[in-house]
């Protein structure tokens, strides 16, 4: 393996969700560093090594034609799906090179609008497609959903396709109406913000899923990593945790200010019924599901992108740095009045409200790895003195290690 080559490339990524509103798979996006030849052989290798059985499947994007095409003549079979923009078919070269790739067993994904589906010789091509909806197709969709009692619904001109891939979906219902009504396989992207408008006026509850799976870890008298292991899979649970145990009713003497530190204070016994009183009251919505996972894929990496001989009990505090960053979307409040109710360290209010601190770089960092803006990656890079390939393999590291269920063997 080279490994120079995640230094010559700008890489950023987006989770895909299934009908579970689970993992299904990350787009990788693929950006050269300067204007050298990249061979993604290399890159290619590297993924491999990296990847395990449960990884997550990747779609890989390159963002110009000099990747695409040395990706489409150089990959081998098995090789992670790869994205082809409908426009750029056009180009004979691609379009040739799309021919011989699928030939040799390659797995293609056709990126375009829903409008205007290839023709049949192009199609045949490819596996699978990730679509885009005009504004007046998902208008048309919407309409069709909503007829009048005794009136005869009308199709819409482009209807949704099944089994396929949908990106930048706007809304709640028309999510809901792709993945349920009619089978697409995944969405790149969540509708985040319109997911929340809808239980606005619903108080937000840790995730019942993750309290099931704490109670059944301290059941089974698991370790004490485990336990945090398993409370930092939800920012709601961790922050409902903290605000637990530095509430007057414990009546402890210092402040908490981690997960850690919190657990050994209260012992496995009043964890476990603190636990249970929440349960009845936990969120089974599962819409949040995505919206919560994000965010810890971004306190994960920024505990990643950390330098790796940094203390554990600083990569901690990176983590929850990064893991309540966007309280303020769940809770719908100012994330500084929300952070200034716990005893946590300076540092982690300096770098998300506001925006300084030995710890902005890295969440500035992370965030910008969850776009494909190539540009902002590569200033944050030059101003806080990142390098860009220790970049690039913490956030395949903290990629890699995400899993999704696979289907199982009839």
């Amino acid at each position: 393996m080279v490994q120079s080559v995640l230094g010559s490339l700008i890489l950023g990524y987006r989770p895909l969700w299934n009908r579970a509103r689970k993992l299904a798979a990350l787009q990788l996006y693929v950006h050269n560093e300067t204007l050298a030849l990249v061979e993604t052989s290399h890159l290619l290798r590297t993924l491999q090594e990296l990847w395990t059985a449960s990884s997550p499947p990747l779609l890989l994007s390159a963002q110009n034609r000099q990747l695409l095409c040395d990706m489409l003549e150089r990959a081998p079979r098995g090789s992670p799906w790869i994205e082809v923009q409908s426009s750029w078919l056009a180009d004979s070269t691609i379009f040739g090179l799309v021919k011989a790739a699928h030939q040799r067993g390659i797995r293609l994904v056709w990126r375009g609008e829903l409008h205007r589906l290839p023709e049949a010789a192009v199609a045949q091509c490819f596996d699978n497609s990730l679509l885009s909806l005009r504004p007046e197709d998902a208008a048309a969709i919407l309409k069709s959903m909503h007829t009048k009692p005794g009136q005869k619904p009308v199709p819409p001109p482009h209807p949704v396709l099944p089994g396929q891939m949908y990106e930048s979906i706007p809304s709640h219902a028309l999510m809901e109406h792709c993945l349920d009504g009619n089978g697409a396989m995944a969405l790149a992207g969540w509708p985040t913000d319109d997911v929340l408008h809808q239980v606005r006026h619903t108080p937000q509850q840790p995730s019942h899923t993750v309290l099931l799976k704490l109670l059944k870890a301290i059941e089974a008298e698991q370790s004490l990593e485990t336990f945090e292991d398993i409370m930092s899979e939800d920012p709601l649970l961790a922050y409902r945790f903290m605000t637990h145990t530095n509430s007057a009713s414990l009546g402890l003497r210092t402040g908490i200010d981690s997960i850690r530190r919190g657990l050994v204070m209260m012992g496995y016994g009043s964890i476990k019924k603190w636990l249970s009183d929440q349960l009845p009251h936990a969120c089974q919505n599962p819409n949040l599901n995505p919206i919560r996972h994000a965010m810890v894929m971004r306190a994960r990496l920024m505990a990643e992108l950390v330098h790796a001989g940094i203390e554990n009990d600083l990569r901690r505090e990176v983590y929850m740095c990064g893991l309540f960053s966007q309280l303020d979307v769940l809770l719908g409040e100012p994330l500084g009045s929300i952070l200034h109710r716990l005893p946590l360290s300076e540092r982690i209010y300096d770098a998300t409200v506001l925006h300084t601190g030995p710890y902005a770089g890295t969440l500035q960092m992370a965030c910008a790895l969850e776009t494909a803006d190539a540009s902002a990656i590569r200033t944050l890079c030059e101003t806080h003195e990142l390098d860009l390939e220790d970049v690039n393999r913490a956030l395949l590291r903290v990629l890699s290690d995400f899993e999704v269920e696979r289907p199982k063997p009839r």
